[in-house]
């Protein structure tokens, strides 16, 4: 139930000193889940994974459920060396995760079919359910229908723009009960939800998770119109984040945050740490704007 709603990705709160301050990221977690998000994920993109380190993850990992305390299913983000996400995963377990979420595999060397085998080995492995995230397309159908025939395999975070192999690996996969997430936050979730995916995932929880939710329970009612609507009212927002080829994506979050007084820190390189001048202003001028709408939702 809770896979198939949206994944709220918490950002990584810094302290003044650079150091990841577990408390003070765990509450932003909190707030997502007591806005009504049913899952928040530890240690994401948005909360910069691969800017930090085996310990601060494993911080993350352990506050984080602590914090939800029950109001929402934790899934622990793990990923990099095959070996380290074994024992990421494992930890996080102890700590209370209820799911594990194994990030792409990065390595520049890597195999199609053996990044399938990457998640499979962690899915093995693992005593709560695993979500795969798949941003590409590489691995090819016949790849992708045998992740998704693995019974510890419960869902698949589909980040990719390619819909006409969403069709078919849905189409193919209809003997699984595994789930087809929409990894590619609100703007992507009314055209995969139209093709039998369900929920999807969300950077914005941190900011305006009323917004969200609202898309949300309009894609789940049918109600295409109304989630576009909304989805309009966010787009430029979401387009910010799309600054650098990316680099801003966390950075307009956190910012966002700031401006709202829930500063976070910077961003860590190779992120970009902040935004230029003309960019802070048109953020500043979209918080403003999407706050009364999200008063409204």
């Amino acid at each position: 139930m809770a896979l198939s709603q949206i994944s709220g990705v918490p950002v990584t709160v810094y302290s003044a000193d650079g150091a990841v301050d577990g408390k003070r990221s765990a509450a932003i977690a909190a707030q997502i889940a007591q806005a009504g998000v049913k899952n928040v994920i530890a240690a994401g993109n948005t909360g910069e994974y691969f800017s930090l380190s085996a310990d601060e993850i494993r911080t993350l990992h352990a506050a984080v459920p602590e914090a939800v305390d029950g109001k929402a299913l934790v899934t622990a983000a793990v990923g990099r060396a095959l070996v380290e996400a074994k024992a990421s995963a494992r930890a996080a377990i102890a700590d209370g995760a209820g799911a594990i979420m194994v990030h792409w595999p990065t390595d520049p060397f890597a195999g199609p079919a053996d990044k399938i085998d990457y998640f499979l080995d962690i899915a093995e492995h693992a005593t709560v359910p695993v979500v795969a995230y798949l941003r590409s397309d590489e691995p090819g159908l016949a790849n992708m229908i045998r992740l998704a025939e693995h019974p510890n395999i419960a869902a698949i975070k589909y980040a990719n723009a390619n819909m006409m192999m969403l069709a078919d690996v849905i189409r193919a996969t209809r003997h699984c009960d595994t789930l087809w997430v929409c990894g590619l936050a609100e703007g992507w979730a009314p055209p995969m939800y139209a093709l039998g995916a369900k929920g999807f995932t969300s950077g914005l929880v941190n900011v305006f998770p009323a917004l969200s939710l609202r898309i949300f329970a309009a894609l789940e009612a049918g109600d295409y119109a109304a989630a576009r609507a909304d989805i309009d009212e966010v787009v430029d927002f979401e387009k910010l984040r799309t600054l650098y080829n990316n680099g801003a994506n966390v950075t307009v979050v956190k910012e966002a945050l700031e401006i709202l007084g829930q500063p976070a820190g910077p961003v860590r390189l190779p992120g970009v740490p902040r935004l230029k001048p003309d960019e802070r202003k048109r953020l500043e001028d979209l918080v403003a704007r999407i706050k009364g709408l999200a008063a409204a939702a």
